[in-house]
């Protein structure tokens, strides 16, 4: 799979036993539908989560295609906080991609994660750089 972002191949990782798709150049993560919800391990959340997700109608960011059915993404505004962040998701619900550092700042944000497992985790499998 390629990255949606830089187009170099990307590398399968295993997260917590969770399969994520990393590209080693830009530092982008891409979850398939589903992967998400694994992650956090707590189905409740992970919909409240997805459930706040709102689609951003007039983006800054150009549209990235998904890599697995090469369709334009949605950018999505995750959260009220300022400044917005915005991920892509797959209009077919093929998954969701993240830039570099997204997917901890939304764990972070989100209070997500209150005994730093998945930082943990993300930081013991990507390094410091993953956090910036």
């Amino acid at each position: 799979m390629d990255c949606p972002v830089c187009k170099n191949p990307m590398i399968t990782l295993e997260l917590a036993g969770v399969e994520i798709d990393y590209c080693t150049a830009c530092g982008g993560i891409w979850l398939d539908a589903g992967e998400l919800e694994l992650l956090l391990g707590n189905r409740e959340q992970a919909k409240n989560l997805l459930d706040s997700f709102k689609i951003d109608s007039h983006p800054a960011e150009s549209a990235r295609k998904c890599p697995i059915c090469d369709k334009k993404m949605q950018k999505i505004i995750v959260g009220t906080s300022k400044p917005a962040l915005l991920i892509d998701k797959c209009r077919k619900g093929d998954g969701l991609w993240f830039d570099k550092g997204e997917l901890q700042d939304i764990i972070s944000r989100a209070n997500l994660d209150r005994d730093n497992k998945i930082r943990k985790l993300l930081a013991d499998m990507f390094g410091s750089e993953q956090q910036n």
